[in-house]
């Protein structure tokens, strides 16, 4: 059987076939990125705010004794140590003892106080005796009273020489010589220059203990004079050890120097520091962070917030669930976990993505 079909109708069937094939190409051009429930739950949000620009002057430094709880220990006489009780870095409480000296000197004074208790014993004897003489009309008065003058002067002699070996010994002073040097405070034995056996002397000045308390310890940097004006008492510092860099210690400064070191042209700026855990030891050397709160306010975002892409950087503001933005910040400076930025950039009071704020800028790039 022989079908003819006509042209135009082929046409039409081509046409219609043609059509039916064809799909419609998709219009995102009126979509919106919506941030998803568990997203929502796990983004966090700051606000854009106004804060006082942070002036930051990095300095060098080094951890020193607090000189006001710092104390040197003398030898109270001249002789040689019989024994040393603590050794370098020990803790040691007040009172306790740190040294037995032998010194010829107390045992010479206890051996005059011996000879002075003995004039005292024939002294007073002789004055009771004038004293009954006296008034029994034997002697005259002038007599008994030179004897009472001899036995007051025989009772004044005692006390010197017990006085001298409270100087000389202390109160842990023995007839044979022997002295003790006790810690006056509580704190480390940070220096110790003591044998056993050692001969010393009270008139060198030299010290056998240092004894510190390590509660509470200055840190020294020099500011070059460039940044003189950088750098008040009572700025605010962070402390940074090269041993712990992931520690922080924060302090004021206490003092500020006067005067200009004439060879390196630099000042010397003191700061105390608590020293809780005592991580700090004297010599170490610690990075030195001024803050500088004088300056003009400005408008700030937190750090966390800001995204860098070939060298520039955005945030992504976050008005509502369906409505996110990546918006270009000029930043002006950087201070720690604030970052300002220029007015114009973002209003106060905006809201703009402090976690996940890179996930939601690459999907946003899709819309």
């Amino acid at each position: 059987m022989n079908f003819k079909i006509s042209i135009p109708v082929l046409c039409m069937l081509v046409w219609a076939t043609a059509c039916g094939s064809k799909e419609k190409p998709q219009d995102n051009t009126n979509k919106k990125y919506v941030i998803s429930d568990t997203m929502m739950n796990m983004i966090q949000l700051d606000s854009v705010r106004t804060s006082t620009v942070v002036d930051q002057l990095t300095l060098t430094g080094s951890v020193s004794f607090n000189e006001n709880n710092v104390v040197n220990i003398f030898p109270r006489s001249s002789g040689q140590i019989v024994s040393t009780n603590v050794s370098l870095g020990d803790f040691v409480h007040r009172g306790q003892v740190l040294a037995v000296i032998k010194s010829a000197d107390v045992a010479g004074s206890y051996s005059d106080l011996n000879s002075a208790n003995a004039d005292i014993s024939i002294s007073k004897r002789e004055m009771e005796s004038a004293e009954n003489l006296y008034k029994n009309g034997i002697s005259s008065e002038r007599e008994y009273v030179e004897a009472k003058q001899n036995y007051q002067k025989t009772l004044a002699q005692a006390n010197r020489i017990k006085a001298e070996i409270s100087i000389n010994g202390g109160s842990g002073a023995t007839q044979s010589g022997n002295y003790t040097l006790t810690s006056p405070i509580d704190g480390y034995v940070v220096a110790k220059n003591a044998t056993t056996g050692a001969f010393i002397r009270s008139d060198d000045g030299k010290n056998i203990f240092t004894v510190s308390n390590l509660s509470n310890v200055w840190v020294n940097a020099n500011v070059y004079e460039s940044d003189i004006p950088k750098v008040k008492q009572g700025y605010s510092v962070k402390i940074i050890p090269m041993s712990y860099p992931d520690k922080v210690f924060e302090g004021k400064i206490e003092k500020v120097g006067d005067v200009l070191d004439p060879e390196n042209k630099s000042m010397a700026v003191r700061i105390s520091l608590a020293n809780k855990d005592l991580l700090l030891k004297p010599e170490m050397f610690v990075k030195v962070i001024v803050e500088n709160t004088e300056g003009s306010m400005a408008t700030c975002i937190p750090t966390s917030s800001l995204i860098s892409v070939d060298s520039k950087n955005y945030v992504v503001v976050f008005n509502a669930k369906d409505d996110l933005q990546i918006v270009e910040v000029h930043v002006i400076k950087k201070a720690d976990d604030l970052t300002f930025i220029q007015a114009e950039d973002l209003k106060l009071g905006q809201k703009v993505v402090t976690k996940y704020q890179s996930l939601l800028f690459e999907e946003l790039q899709k819309y």
